[in-house]
């Protein structure tokens, strides 16, 4: 009788730069093959990624694997909340949020190690219209850029950083209503971000403190802003000081309600969607198996 646990890798051959040739003789000689049963899936579509996890859940796999950026762990660990199916991380995206709020390696031979060492904890998601997400969502600037970014039609941080810039120069604040835990307020804001973990990726970190055991969310809001002001506060993203910018704060609390002028774009985890002007999210503790890396706090 096979003892091995039945692990299956699941790949975006289009994430990051593409280039995923070297991964299947790398999973061969990398993952222990007398801890784990692998099968290797290849994603052909938007959503594939979720189909395969979910099958896997039906099938008795111990573990999915995603392979590829923040967008492909969505769609592997939407399929995973709430069972007893654990999710191992590969990074191989443009920012890689998540895994790096982890602390699992951009190279992909350390990261397939620790899940060698299969060590799982349970850890928070959150949803968004009932849509979860495992690194951020956000709506204003961020779900703009995101958006021109998935128009671009190329991937890797040139790109992003080209959609950026579009759209800081001639990106407008709007209102927005928001409840947390029942308190409310109004704001014009330039960013409203919600956060299970610190950062959007490639080390911009837009709620420093977060953690993904406290069964909170995080909500950065970064006010109406100037062009100055913007670039100022862009600098402290990427150097963990957000929080002391005067024109930003960070609330924390379990259920958020964001009212927006009107239906208009979110991101979530990176990826742009389309959603209603009242935005509901919530954390969910404990709702999802993660493979990490015990050397380093989450």
């Amino acid at each position: 009788m096979d003892k091995r646990k039945k692990i299956l890798l699941i790949i975006n051959p289009i994430s990051g730069n593409g280039n995923k040739e070297k991964l299947l003789p790398l999973i061969a000689s990398t993952l222990n093959p007398e801890a784990w049963n692998a099968t290797v899936a290849v994603t052909e579509r938007a959503r594939h990624a979720t189909e395969l996890a979910w099958n896997a859940v039906d099938q008795g796999y111990e573990a999915v694997v995603a392979i590829g950026g923040d967008g492909t762990i969505n769609e592997v660990a939407s399929a995973l909340c709430g069972t007893d199916v654990a999710m191992g991380i590969v990074p191989c995206g443009s920012g890689n949020g998540l895994a790096r709020h982890l602390h699992i390696p951009g190279n992909p031979a350390q990261a397939l190690e620790i899940i060698n060492h299969g060590i799982v904890e349970k850890l928070d998601y959150c949803t968004v219209n009932d849509q979860p997400f495992f690194c951020t969502c956000g709506c204003g600037f961020d779900a703009k850029v995101s958006h021109t970014f998935a128009k671009d039609g190329t991937r890797g941080m040139v790109s992003y950083m080209r959609a950026a810039f579009k759209e800081f120069i001639r990106y407008k604040s709007k209102n927005y209503r928001i409840s947390i835990d029942g308190q409310e307020f109004s704001t014009r804001a330039f960013v409203v971000a919600c956060c299970n973990a610190a950062q959007y990726g490639n080390n911009a970190f837009v709620a420093p403190h977060a953690s993904m055991q406290d069964g909170k969310v995080d909500i950065t809001v970064i006010d109406a802003v100037n062009h100055l002001e913007g670039l100022v506060v862009g600098a402290k993203l990427m150097t963990k000081t957000i929080e002391k910018d005067r024109n930003v704060s960070i609330y924390r609390g379990t259920k958020v309600i964001i009212e927006r002028e009107g239906r208009d774009i979110i991101h979530i985890d990176g990826d742009p969607v389309v959603m209603p002007a009242r935005l509901n999210i919530e954390c969910h503790p404990s709702g999802i198996g993660i493979i990490v890396n015990t050397t380093r706090n989450i």
